[in-house]
């Protein structure tokens, strides 16, 4: 699958806004807020539910990996996730 439509079918799960649980967040992180070299997925299968984390890491930016991008919207999709948030821009690490 390529960059550009992963990232589309990403982006209109996160615009749903919640749906109920299951839950998957998408939180990227980097050296500056241009390049998210990090991607953490959390997983919350019910309300209360602890949360169960993923990461990913690249050298470039995570957000224009093909093969990271695919691989959470494969992850979205096997989960059978109902809610997909995604925390705005890059959290900087120091």
């Amino acid at each position: 699958m390529n960059l550009d439509k992963s990232t589309k079918r990403i982006a209109k799960r996160v615009k749903k806004g919640f749906q109920g649980y299951p839950q998957i967040s998408l939180s990227y992180y980097g050296e500056s807020v241009n390049c998210a070299t990090k991607v953490v997925v959390g997983f919350v299968q019910e309300e209360g539910a602890a949360v169960q984390e993923q990461t990913f890491s690249s050298e470039d930016d995570s957000r224009k990996d093909e093969t990271i991008q695919t691989t959470l919207l494969k992850i979205i999709e096997r989960a059978e996730a109902k809610t997909v948030v995604e925390v705005p821009g890059v959290v900087v690490i120091k």
